[in-house]
């Protein structure tokens, strides 16, 4: 009798450091002190995201989500979080995460997972810029109505060990927290200005609109003929 095969539906993403290997060759003590600031983030935002740390290896994870939205914004959290974390250092000594994100079917061994939904995870997270996300189209139709961010169609990619071509999405976040720039104020006139609005009948009486209007017009009247109000 054929043994069942345990399978389930689900989010995965994918991380891993761009130049790794340049990182730790330049200042191992410093990059191997970055990779465990960096895993405490990615662990705590997993966590807060309703997300499980499916596997590590190096400076590798796997993580799984029961929401494709949790998993699309968990990514966006931890380039994020990240990204200021290093904000300070140069260019060339930040760590930085590629991330890749999809949703297919997986099979669970022990903690880890397998199958080909994870191997195309690990294929958008190889395409993806250092500090950036790619996501496959599976992602961008069911989660990217309800995230805030910006998808960048990049086309469909033949990658390694993949039968089909994957339909490759880039994730650009936008900086919701940012105040948005306000507007600036209209210049001020070169002399002093008055407005006289109309006035409101306070009255139950229909009729004694004219007299608010009259008054407003009055004062309109005797203010032309101030010269500095002409």
């Amino acid at each position: 009798m054929a043994r069942h095969v345990e399978r389930r539906l689900t989010t995965i993403l994918s991380a891993d450091i761009a130049e790794y290997s340049r990182l730790m060759r330049a200042d191992e003590d410093g990059t191997m002190r970055g990779l465990t600031a960096c895993r405490a983030v990615i662990d705590a935002l997993v966590a807060e995201h309703r997300g499980r740390i499916a596997n590590t290896a190096g400076d590798a994870v796997l993580a799984e989500f029961p929401s494709v939205v949790d998993g699309l914004v968990c990514a966006i959290a931890i380039q994020r979080r990240i990204d200021r974390l290093y904000e300070d250092l140069a260019p060339e000594r930040r760590i930085q995460f590629r991330i890749g994100v999809h949703v297919g079917d997986v099979m669970p061994r022990g903690g880890d997972l397998f199958g080909d939904a994870v191997n195309v995870a690990a294929r958008l997270q190889a395409i993806a810029e250092p500090g950036g996300i790619c996501v496959s189209g599976a992602i961008r139709e069911h989660g990217g109505t309800r995230v805030t961010a910006v998808f960048t169609d990049c086309g469909r990619h033949q990658v390694k060990n993949i039968a089909e071509p994957i339909h490759v999405f880039r994730v650009e976040p936008r900086r919701v927290d940012e105040p948005a720039a306000m507007p600036s104020a209209p210049a001020l006139p070169d002399k002093p200005s008055v407005a006289v609005l109309p006035f409101t009948n306070m009255s139950s009486d229909p009729e004694q609109e004219f007299f608010a209007d009259g008054i407003a017009e009055y004062i309109i009247t005797a203010m032309s003929a101030i010269p500095r109000c002409s």
